[in-house]
């Protein structure tokens, strides 16, 4: 049985576990509502070609594995950058760093409204690559200056929400702007990437504003308070400092991070592979509207956000992490299989218990950095175990386009996300936390 933190937490009188408690329910409503807005606006921008791949066919001649390739490709540089910007974010702290992304992102979307052909799309995904690169795992770097092991699961199971709300929106709200083709001489894909990228620069404004460093640069905090926190999360590093690797050129061969990787790869495969084919394949059963379209396509990250607020803290209360995640992925790999094969009402309840499990088993896997690394092996940690796990983001969207490219219809690519699952559900059977490491040997 898997445990998420390897050392026992300090003793506490009743009122000083309600104290803590009252701190970290105020951590959790000031911070994670900021976070999760910006989550969901990255990923709508992220993703708003899988509602615009039908018009970029048709209107600007960019086949299904064109389509893949540029989807993929944003990938591939978002990998290259992580590392980096995760330590630069080190460096410069949160607010600044995280305030540039969202300013050179929402940019560089709105743009995406000028393109012509292959050429221009692969270029201004690569750059939008370039800019969003460092989100996602400069958060979960933010939070571990927040929140002790226990609360980090949780967490990241609300940050990951984003990924879901934004995918309940983006379908209907894709699907409503659509429906502006011709207004004022633009095309309806053109007004989606344009009013889906605006709200990144604006909300900009808001983490300059209102998103603090860390505890001691917190107004709605007393200093007793955010002292408490850092005397906390100070003690519990202390406790489990023989534990943690400090070096960060050690990340980079660590045996379970590599095998983290290879779950997380797994898994990524299949999440943009569904994220970015979806709508295709909803849209091949029958003749629906944009806006039909869009929301069946939310249907499935409604059960998705469900999975993100239960399962994570259900995981680890029970001290059952490494189960949870070889049952989801299982369970993903069986659900996966049901939409080539069945009609459409039975395709959609497969896609939408597959779908449960994305987001736990995300927040369930980087708690194993967690576990392993502090300062700057645990940024580069972080951002070495995103990037290179959102490689499988390129080859999901690159091989479902070349998929349905090859046999007409988008569906049967979901056999490779299934397998890919089923290989990734085996490599998590070696995941394993230090105190296990000690246990084994």
């Amino acid at each position: 049985m898997t445990t998420v933190t390897d050392a026992a937490a300090p003793a506490l009188d009743s009122a000083s576990e309600k104290e803590v408690s009252r701190v970290n329910t105020l951590m959790f409503t000031r911070l994670m509502p900021i976070l999760v807005v910006a989550y969901i606006i990255n990923f709508l921008d992220r993703t708003n070609i899988g509602m615009a791949k039908a018009a970029l066919q048709a209107n600007v001649g960019i086949s299904a594995a064109s389509y893949g390739l540029g989807a993929g490709l944003y990938f591939l540089v978002y990998a290259c950058c992580e590392v980096p910007s995760n330590l630069i974010m080190q460096k410069v702290g949160a607010r600044k760093w995280i305030t540039r992304i969202m300013l050179t992102w929402g940019v560089i979307s709105m743009c995406m409204a000028l393109v012509k052909g292959p050429t221009s799309f692969y270029a201004l995904r690569v750059l939008l690559g370039i800019a969003e690169a460092g989100l996602f795992p400069g958060v979960l770097f933010y939070l571990n200056s927040w929140f002790q092991a226990r609360q980090q699961a949780r967490a990241i199971g609300y940050f990951l929400l984003g990924v879901c709300l934004a995918n309940m929106i983006g379908g209907p709200l894709g699907g409503a702007i659509l429906t502006l083709n011709g207004w004022h001489g633009l095309m309806g894909w053109q007004w989606l990437f344009i009013l889906e990228g605006a709200p990144a620069v604006l909300f900009a404004v808001i983490i300059w504003n209102f998103l603090p460093d860390g505890p001691a640069t917190a107004r709605w905090l007393t200093k007793d308070e955010s002292q408490g926190v850092l005397d906390r999360l100070k003690a519990e590093r202390t406790a489990n400092a023989a534990h943690y690797t400090p070096s960060l050129k050690a990340v980079f061969g660590h045996p379970q991070i590599l095998l983290a990787i290879w779950v997380y790869f797994c898994d990524q495969i299949a999440l943009y592979g569904v994220i970015f084919f979806l709508p295709g394949i909803v849209r091949s059963w029958g003749p629906l509207g944009e806006v039909q379209i869009g929301l069946l396509s939310s249907l499935p990250w409604i059960c998705c956000g469900l999975g993100a607020l239960i399962i994570p803290q259900l995981a680890t209360h029970l001290g059952r992490t490494r189960e949870t995640m070889i049952g989801g992925m299982l369970m993903m790999a069986a659900a996966f299989i049901g939409p080539a094969v069945l009609p459409p009402a039975g395709a959609m309840a497969c896609l939408c218990l597959g779908c449960v499990m994305f987001m736990p088993l995300q927040s369930i896997v980087f708690t194993y950095p967690y576990a392993r690394f502090q300062g700057s092996a645990l940024a580069g940690g972080l951002g070495y175990l995103n990037g290179m796990g959102l490689v499988g983001g390129f080859i999901g969207p690159y091989a479902m386009g070349l998929i349905e490219q090859g046999t007409g219809k988008a569906s049967n690519g979901l056999w490779l996300m299934s397998a890919s699952l089923f290989v990734g559900a085996i490599g998590s059977i070696w995941l394993r936390y230090p105190s296990e490491d000690k246990a084994k040997a």
